[in-house]
């Protein structure tokens, strides 16, 4: 049986006191991440998630509270776990520049040391489809601030699916490609409609008999959601959450 853990469930500005986005797949074939937010490694380890457990990385934009902790985990895992077998940080195109970008930045260059583990860079676009550690994932485009790259997963492990949103405001599209999964992770950072590029729980009211999936689980809530949590008519992630597919 697959499980999904809530390793953080906040907006970009840890909204009520909560960690970055980062959730963790367990299948029977291994692990991964679907983003990794700057605060994943402390999720992790407060759950008691062994960073070895995770084959791949899967990245769904260019946002630091999606991406911001990549290099952090790969220096941990390095010096901290000694890690032996390979790593696969999947997202969108530019994935690999960006995240070596990023890691000059804070001081953790990739380039100037050896590693006992194999990094391995790929890239995916809207509508392609790869298998990657221990799923098949489909990308699709989102509607999110598109320098950033933004895309959404169906991520198939064995007879069950799960879709993911990353970040993304309403589209058209977006029933269809979320389309019979038994798990969709959705954001709603918002409470009232107001942005383009953010879901909203009044958005999502109107349009949820739209949505063809199973279990439907709010994720990447805004201050105004905060005080919502459980006491709307969805179920909402909290850090450590843990799901069984």
């Amino acid at each position: 049986m697959s499980e999904v853990v809530f390793i953080g469930t906040s907006d970009a500005f840890g909204a009520g006191g909560r960690r970055q986005s980062a959730v963790f797949v367990r299948g029977e074939r291994g692990g991964m991440l679907l983003d990794c937010g700057a605060t994943t490694n402390t999720g992790l380890a407060q759950l008691a998630i062994a960073r070895d457990e995770i084959d791949v990385i899967l990245v769904s934009h260019f946002h630091g509270d999606h991406f911001g902790g990549i290099p952090g985990f790969l220096y941990a895992a390095l010096y901290a776990d000694r890690r032996r077998h390979p790593l696969e940080i999947v997202g969108p195109p530019e994935i690999e520049q960006r995240v070596r970008s990023l890691a000059n930045a804070m001081g953790h260059q990739l380039g100037n040391r050896e590693w006992t583990f194999p990094i391995r860079f790929r890239e995916i676009r809207p509508d392609e489809a790869v298998d990657a550690g221990p799923a098949s994932l489909r990308a699709f485009a989102t509607a999110h601030q598109l320098e950033a790259h933004p895309q959404g997963y169906q991520v198939r492990l064995g007879r069950e699916s799960i879709a993911y949103s990353g970040d993304t405001g309403w589209f058209d599209a977006l029933p269809r490609a979320v389309a019979g999964s038994g798990l969709f992770i959705c954001e709603c950072t918002l409470e009232c409609a107001g942005l383009d590029f953010h879901l909203s729980l009044e958005e999502l009211r109107e349009h949820r008999d739209d949505l063809d999936c199973g279990r439907l689980i709010l994720t990447h809530l805004g201050d105004a959601m905060v005080p919502l949590r459980g006491q709307i008519e969805f179920e909402t992630a909290d850090d450590g959450l843990a799901v069984k597919l």
